[in-house]
Order: structure tokens, then C-alpha cells, then sequence
């Protein structure tokens, strides 16, 4: 290590043990003195771990490393955010970023652009989905993962980027220069009729305005619609964002003055209670939320607080269940520490939040574990384990030879054949994918291939069985030819579900994530039994007044 990196490392020890001084003082008064304690051990041994280890290191990703090991055992949004973060934090929370407006995923050697947004510096410049991105202003992008190469392709508005591409069909690597912007990602990429006079607004994230573009939704769809019987909100994968925008959110269907959501911690300062505080857009409309698994923290203020005051109708699956609040704090450096602080509780005093976890992920929670809260109606909602909707639903989930196909990129790799051949396609709602056999003739040419659940259980049951001595080999090997033998007509037994999956990929590549939200309400079982909850009233009353 060199003179300036001991400098380095031994002005911070002291920086960090002088701003500790007066817990120093506090000598035996509990908890302080062991902070000031154990954070002087964890400075003396980066100290000398940096000096004396054997192998030259990187004394920021060592620091790093050691941060996320810290934060590592408490909840999965205790974060530490460094410099080169933020700009995917900003995201998550404006909506914007500083960038050319592509997604991508890592496929083999390179990353290959999965989503384009519309109007973005990347559409503008002809940039496809299906590009592998070969290098970003001279810098390689070969075997980087794709956060990697994201972070090359975003900067300063106004600044040029100079990417290499290999693009299916071409036989040359294709060079495109684009300008960076700032890319405003959607937050209602769509809202319309998706039966007579039965209004639907999808919301993906709550990012900046994401109330406001509700609301001017839900205005348009009444000023086209005068006879609107019901609105539906679909929350369904979105993850959250701002609890000012999930409060504004209720606020546009309830009154004035309600309370929507309190955030409670240890510190009883920092505790608030966010009541409405505009006139609604409409109190009286019909409404029915979507949710599913993956709906989480914002989407569930919203839900959760819309069922408790008994406004609207929640349908789909037990949310997320993050009821956790967190804060950003400076730590210097422009790095910060993403801390949880408080807890969500919504107006019937239930807490959303699921309190065990499993690699990071919420662990079900039984319901008799769970206690029991009343609406302002009278109906009885349970604490914990994320919102429970009225109306359950079976989950539609990609399974199988769905998923393989899915996760080895086959479909989307026909897509992006799809989209050599065709230059143009019909409008969202008329265009339909018939070519069956040309598919199935892509997916043999690739070589497909897929281990069932079965045959990974199998698997395990013969290596226990081999190493217990036994003789099973028989009978294993004849268990695992008859589920070889079923799979083949797997892909023809799901062959509904491959083609929408085949359909929205493919609309997306002509008509961007709004395309794919509208192609993607086709054949939507859950959006056709809130249709069929709106054509019965009665029904819907019964459930908001605890009688159905």
C-alpha cells in the first residue's frame, strides 16, 4: 500500500474517532460507549487488513463489502447506496434519469436491449430491441453485466454516446451515436375501455405525478364515457415509490380530512399522519383494485387504506406485504444509507409489513397468526403478510415450458426474427399471431431444452437413494422416461398462454411498453371478472358492506 493510501485510511480513523469523542466521554453509559468501541475495531482492522493483506486490494469494494455485510441482517431495504447508485435511485423515485432511454439484459457475452421507451434518445437513433451492445465510447461491453453497461450509457444530458451493435440479420457490426437526455419513464403508460362503460388505469410505479396522471386518467375516461359504471386500478407488479403519491392517490376517490396512512418508529418524533387533503376527483364512482404478489409498499398504502374505508374493491392476490418506511441519510462522498425508520400502519390500525423473511424474501404468514382489525363497514381485515384481497384470485404465472421458454430467451428471440420479416404490424387490438408451426420449427432449431420440476426432484430422490444403497435405479429410470414422454406434448398443451406471451413481446417491439400493457389486457382473466363484478351491483355493494 502506498504512503498516500495509509495517509488516507489514518486521517479517516481519526476523522471518525474524533466525531465519536463525545461518546468516548460517556465511557461506560451502555450502548453509546459500544458504538464508539466497536466502530474504533472496525476502523483499526480495515486499517490494517488494507496494509497487511497479502493480495493488493480495492479499499472501496472492500468498504463496500463490508457495509452490505452490516446491513445484510437487519430487513432487505436497509441499503447503502454509493456515488454510482444514485442516478438508478433517482429512478425509482422521479421517474427520470439522465440516460438514452433503453433496458437490457445480459445474454452470454453481451448485454442485449430488451425495452426501448418511446420518443427516447434510443428510439430516435434507430437503436432496436435485440441489439447486443458490443462496446459504449470505446469502452468494451463484452462479459460485463448489464448494470455495468447501463452505467456507461447514462450521463449528462446533452452528452454524446457512441455505441457498436450487433444486430440480428446484419452481417456487420453497426456503429450509432446518439445525444443523452433526460428520459421520462411513463407511470400510466394506459388507461381506456376494456369493456362497455367499464374504465381501466394501469399505474406501474409511483414515481413524481403519478396521483396527478391518475386523476387526469380517470377525467378522461369520464369526459369520453358519461356513462362510466366503474373504474379499474390496476396495481398489479407495481412496487411503489412515494407515499405522498399513494396519499394523493386515495385522495382522488375519498374526501377531505380522511386519514390514509401513519408511519410509526422508534424515535416518536419522526412519527406522522398523512390525512387528505383535497377535494376528490369522484367519491362515488365504482372501484376496483388489481393486485398480486409483487405489489408492494405504495400500492399497498393505497389498497390497504381504499379497503379500511370500504371505497373500493380489492381483487388478485395477497400483496408483497412491505410495510416498511425508509430514509435517505448522507454518510458523504455523495453516498448515502437507505435506513428503515418506521412502519406503515393504514386506518384501521393494521400493519401491512410481513414480519419474517426467507432469503430475502416475505414468508406466508398463517391468518390464525394474524390479528384481526374491522373496516370503517365493519369487516373484518387481518395485520401482517401484506393486503389480503376481497375477491382471490388464481395467480396466472408463467410455469413449466412456459417459464424455460421464457428465461432461455426463446420467444424472444422469435420476436426479434419476427421483426426482420415484418416492417410494420396491425393496430394492438387487431394484430393476432397464428403461425404456430413456424414457432414450434424456431424452438427445435434451437435446441430447446428444459428440466422440469419433476425431473429436479427425481434427480435429488436418485442421489439420496444412491447414496442409501438403494437398488432404485430401475425404477427412477422408468419414472423419469414417462415424465420425458409427457413433456413432449407440453408445448401444445400450453400453447394459449405461449402465443400471448409470443403476441406481447412482439407488440412491444413495434408499440413500446404501452403497446404491451394494452396487447397484454387480451384474455385477461382477471380483468374479466372485475367487468363481471361492475355488471353486478349488487354484488359489489354486498362485498364493501360486509354481506356478500
Amino acid at each position: 500500500m502506498n504512503n498516500r493510501i495509509k495517509l488516507l485510511l489514518n486521517t479517516t480513523v481519526l476523522s471518525l474517532l474524533s466525531l465519536l469523542s463525545p461518546l468516548s466521554q460517556v465511557k461506560g453509559q451502555g450502548k453509546y460507549f459500544d458504538i464508539s468501541k466497536n466502530l474504533e475495531l472496525f476502523a483499526n482492522a480495515y486499517k490494517e487488513v488494507n496494509h497487511s493483506y497479502v493480495d493488493e486490494l480495492d479499499p472501496g469494494k472492500l468498504m463496500r463489502q463490508g457495509l452490505d455485510a452490516m446491513l445484510e441482517g437487519l430487513d432487505p431495504y436497509t441499503n447503502y447506496i454509493s456515488e454510482t447508485d444514485i442516478e438508478g435511485y433517482r429512478i425509482q423515485t422521479d421517474g427520470k434519469y439522465n440516460g438514452i432511454g433503453a433496458e437490457g439484459q445480459q445474454m452470454g457475452d453481451f448485454m442485449v436491449v430488451t425495452e426501448i421507451y418511446e420518443n427516447s434518445p434510443a428510439h430516435k437513433a434507430g437503436l432496436k430491441v435485440g441489439d447486443a451492445i458490443i462496446s459504449v465510447d470505446g469502452q468494451t461491453a463484452k462479459g460485463r453485466k448489464e448494470s455495468e453497461v447501463m452505467e456507461f450509457l447514462r450521463g449528462f444530458p446533452g452528452t454524446q454516446a457512441d455505441l457498436v451493435v450487433r444486430r440480428p440479420g446484419e452481417n456487420k457490426e453497426l456503429k450509432i451515436s446518439l445525444k443523452r437526455e433526460e428520459v421520462d419513464i411513463p407511470n400510466v403508460p394506459h388507461s381506456g375501455l376494456v369493456a362497455e362503460n367499464v374504465g381501466y388505469i394501469n399505474l406501474t410505479t409511483y414515481t413524481r405525478d403519478a396521483a396527478q396522471n391518475v386523476g387526469k386518467a380517470l377525467q378522461d375516461l369520464k369526459n369520453k364515457n358519461p356513462q362510466l359504471k366503474g373504474v379499474i386500478l390496476d396495481l398489479r407488479d407495481n412496487g411503489g415509490g412515494l407515499l405522498n403519491e399513494a396519499v394523493n392517490l386515495v385522495n382522488l376517490f375519498v374526501p377531505r380530512g380522511e386519514l390514509v396512512v401513519v408511519t410509526k418508529g422508534k424515535v416518536p418524533e419522526w412519527d406522522n399522519t398523512f390525512k387528505t387533503i383535497n377535494n376528490p376527483a369522484d367519491e362515488k364512482i365504482p372501484l376496483i383494485v388489481l393486485l398480486d404478489k409483487m405489489s408492494a409498499s405504495a400500492s399497498e398504502v393505497t389498497a390497504g387504506s381504499l379497503q379500511d374505508l370500504d371505497r373500493a374493491v380489492l381483487m388478485g392476490q395477497r400483496s408483497y406485504g412491505k410495510g416498511l418506511v425508509q430514509n435517505m441519510k448522507d454518510i458523504g462522498y455523495n453516498a448515502k444509507v437507505k435506513i428503515t425508520t418506521a412502519k406503515y400502519y393504514v386506518p384501521s390500525g393494521r400493519c401491512i409489513q410481513a414480519v419474517r423473511y426467507k432469503h430475502g424474501e416475505p414468508v406466508d404468514i398463517p391468518e390464525s397468526e394474524r390479528a384481526q382489525f374491522k373496516t370503517r363497514n365493519g369487516r373484518t381485515v387481518l395485520d401482517g403478510g401484506g393486503v389480503k384481497p376481497d375477491v382471490l384470485l388464481p395467480h396466472d404465472t408463467a410455469a413449466g415450458v412456459v417459464k424455460a421458454l421464457l428465461q432461455q430467451h426463446i420467444i424472444f428471440d422469435y420476436a426479434t426474427q419476427f421483426t426482420l420479416k415484418h416492417a410494420s404490424i396491425d393496430s394492438v387490438e387487431l394484430f393476432s399471431f397464428t403461425d404456430w408451426d413456424d414457432f414450434s420449427r424456431f424452438v427445435q432449431s434451437k435446441g430447446f431444452e428444459y428440466e422440469s420440476a419433476s425431473e429436479k426432484k427425481l434427480k435429488e430422490l436418485s442421489a439420496v437413494a444412491a447414496g442409501e444403497n438403494y437398488p432404485l435405479t430401475a425404477e427412477l429410470q422408468a419414472m423419469g422416461n414417462k415424465i420425458k414422454a409427457e413433456k413432449k406434448g407440453e408445448l401444445l398443451k400450453n400453447k394459449a398462454r405461449i402465443l400471448h406471451e409470443i403476441e406481447q413481446e412482439i407488440v412491444g417491439r413495434y408499440y413500446f411498453q404501452r403497446g404491451k400493457v394494452r396487447k397484454s389486457l387480451k384474455n385477461d382473466p382477471e380483468i374479466e371478472e372485475a367487468v363481471k363484478l361492475f355488471n353486478d351491483p349488487a354484488r359489489y355493494k354486498a362485498i364493501l358492506s360486509g354481506n356478500s
